[in-house]
């Protein structure tokens, strides 16, 4: 479907705007680095300018109906200014990825401004290495992060010479709507809730064994989480209020290493994350002297709960589960084959499908984006972490011509990992070290 002028929210994209705040934002990003000299600023504006018509929602912002009737529309921005999103800025002498990162941490403290289509690109050169870097930064009521539909999917180019794009010179934006306008939209809204009941219910009358047996798993996944939920998270330092201000790290793996792992031991590349990053917070809590015996700590999952008819759209079609992390099992080989039962049982749970029910039942009634998204949204405060991904591309993609790359950088940074093998039994692996720090640690005075 064709992102639209006039676009409602769904819930679960609300969520994400309800859910922040002064300490807790709610954009996403990263950081891609380029081998070469970087293209003028101008050079990347014509570039983007070339393919944004390919992600258009990226030139609308928020509109708000009047009296909360309704969750808010994508609007087109007849103020939109390319030059606005995308910031040029140069690291001093000598341009570490120190330097990068901290510049980075900088960029992800400030929140977007909800007045203008809610993106962000920066330009960062002098980097060492003849190098150069684009540091992304999008509200996660844009993007999910799984429907993998941004600016930064449109940018880049598998081959050396990128293919030719037309900047769309003809957009002219839609008329924004007026209040009245956005009121009635609202009002339309609510009065096609009853019908949509009705056909429901119509549904469930004519198939009652299905809806009788769609009904208990819907009980049952929605128990789930609320147990899930209902028990507190442990006692641990990383469990403490955080401020404005945000530190950016980064840790290099090898994703071909990390699928050897999984071959090797079972289970699967997620399941081999989870163990490393459960063996790095050990090592973290080992290092203030917190004692780990019995100790299971939890990570809030993202889960894609988008249909395949819906691949390549924008918004957000996704669910939380709480995965386990036993820092209490020092051995990586006993500690991944915890992580992969645990995570079998979660994924033969009906937590995922309780958190869709949720889901579908916020995007029932329009007046449901001010009700809290617990189970397919954002969550604080009973959970230690977040657990994010991101491998290299198995291509090399380009920008402009100039290829992404690290490869003077590749080894794994704060982590050791081996194979070895005895008996006919393999065995691997693989930890991560004691430079791990929770973002906002330690914590500011109150």
């Amino acid at each position: 479907m064709d992102q639209q002028h006039m676009d409602r929210l769904s819930s679960v994209d609300v969520s994400f705007l309800t859910n922040e705040s002064a300490s807790s934002h709610m954009h996403v990003g990263g950081i891609l680095i380029f081998e070469g000299p970087p293209p003028s600023y101008e050079d990347l504006l014509d570039h983007i300018r070339g393919r944004l018509h390919l992600v258009p929602r990226f030139r609308q912002k928020l509109a708000h109906p009047p009296a909360q009737t309704g969750r808010p529309f994508w609007v087109d921005d007849p103020n939109f200014n390319l030059e606005y999103h995308v910031r040029h800025s140069a690291l001093p002498a000598p341009g570490s990825e120190e330097q990068l990162r901290k510049m980075s941490a900088r960029v992800f403290s400030q929140q977007l401004d909800r007045t203008k289509p809610l993106w962000e690109l920066w330009l960062v050169q002098g980097l060492t290495r003849k190098r150069f870097a684009l540091i992304t930064k999008t509200h996660h009521a844009l993007v999910d992060g799984v429907s993998g539909v941004d600016i930064a999917t449109v940018l880049f180019d598998a081959k050396p010479v990128p293919e030719p794009a037309e900047p769309d010179h003809d957009w002219v934006a839609d008329r924004e709507p007026s209040s009245a306008t956005l009121a009635a939209k609202g009002l339309e809204g609510l009065l096609a809730t009853p019908l949509r009941l009705a056909r429901r219910l119509e549904h469930a009358i004519q198939h009652p064994q299905a809806a009788v047996r769609q009904l208990a798993e819907a009980a049952e996944g929605v128990g789930e989480i609320g147990w899930a939920f209902a028990n507190p998270a442990p006692k641990v330092p990383l469990n403490a209020d955080i401020g404005s201000h945000r530190r950016f790290t980064w840790v290099r793996s090898d994703l071909a290493q990390m699928k050897r792992i999984k071959n090797e031991l079972g289970g699967t590349v997620n399941d081999v994350v989870l163990a490393v990053v459960a063996g790095a917070v050990r090592d973290w809590l080992h290092g203030r002297g917190i004692r780990t015996e019995g100790l299971e700590l939890r990570a809030q999952v993202p889960v894609s709960i988008r249909a395949e008819g819906e691949r390549g759209q924008l918004g957000n079609r996704l669910a939380v589960m709480r995965a386990p992390l036993p820092v209490y099992i020092a051995d990586p080989v006993r500690r991944l084959k915890a992580v992969t039962r645990a995570m079998q049982g979660l994924k033969q749970s009906k937590q995922a499908l309780g958190a869709e029910v949720i889901t579908r039942f916020n995007d029932l009634g329009h007046l449901s984006g001010r009700l809290p998204a617990a189970s397919s949204g954002p969550v604080r405060g009973d959970h230690e972490l977040q657990r994010r991904r991101q491998f290299r591309p198995a291509r090399r993609l380009r920008l402009d011509g100039r290829r992404r790359g690290d490869r003077a950088g590749d080894r794994a940074l704060d982590r050791r990992a081996g194979r070895r093998r005895g008996g006919g039994r393999a065995r691997a692996r693989a930890r991560a070290g004691r430079r791990l720090t929770p973002t906002g640690w330690p914590p500011r005075p109150r």
